[in-house]
């Protein structure tokens, strides 16, 4: 049996672990559950976990796994969720295409440069490389590419320096969307995206970065993170 506050932090990791394909940060849990501190959220996921609900996986930052859900989120208990995150190595042999992809195959997609989680750098390349990406990855038939990350300003989301985002290619994003922002029309930078009025704020998901806040017309949504593919 789960506390309202158990069940209601248990929901929101599970729906951003489902949106994002990587849990959220211990401040999100924190905003969304209305508490004071992060002590309370540390006490809640540890509540979670020996309960049988999560798995905090070892030697990664703030990773969390859903095992399984209560009937009131979902129905019966499930083997175990499977975030859309993945660890292999880079692979090339097929040009990647725009046509949905069935999840038990995989395609190439182009890895089209750079892409900084810091200070913003050039995201593309001329010759792009290509990496293998499972078909689950991959949302919708819009085109999907892939990006290397430079930089520490998102690893409270999941995301490190050396990583592989996949993204879908679209020009529109929803409040906390993380997603490829071009900025007065030349850098390129991986952030989590708020509009506020006619200012756009583009948010690391790191103490160290502070958020930068840009008019409207000065940012372009790119794409929105759907992948990752991290290798060891």
């Amino acid at each position: 049996m789960l506390t309202k506050k158990q069940l209601d932090l248990l929901d929101f990791i599970n729906r951003r672990l489902q949106r994002d394909g990587v849990p959220p940060s211990f401040d999100e849990m924190k905003e969304a559950l209305d508490l004071r501190s992060k002590s309370g959220i540390h006490r809640l996921i540890t509540a979670l976990e020996e309960r049988g609900f999560i798995r905090r996986l070892a030697h990664r930052a703030r990773a969390i796994e859903i095992v399984k859900l209560p009937e009131t989120l979902g129905g019966a208990p499930q083997g175990g969720f499977q975030p859309r995150v993945i660890e292999g190595d880079a692979a090339s042999s097929r040009p990647a295409g725009a046509q949905p992809v069935s999840a038990s195959h995989s395609m190439d997609l182009p890895i089209l440069g750079r892409i900084a989680a810091g200070a913003p750098i050039e995201a593309l390349n001329d010759i792009p490389p290509e990496i293998a990406v499972p078909g689950q990855m991959l949302s919708g038939s819009g085109r999907h590419y892939a990006l290397e990350v430079k930089g520490d300003s998102m690893i409270d989301a999941g995301i490190n320096d050396g990583d592989v985002v996949v993204i879908r290619e679209t020009g529109e994003a929803q409040n906390g969307d993380i997603v490829v922002a071009q900025v007065q029309g030349y850098e390129a930078t991986l952030k989590r995206f708020k509009r506020k009025d006619d200012m756009i704020i583009l948010e690391a998901a790191n103490p160290a970065y502070e958020p930068r806040i840009l008019p409207r017309g000065d940012v372009s949504v790119q794409g929105r993170l759907v992948g990752l593919i991290r290798t060891y």
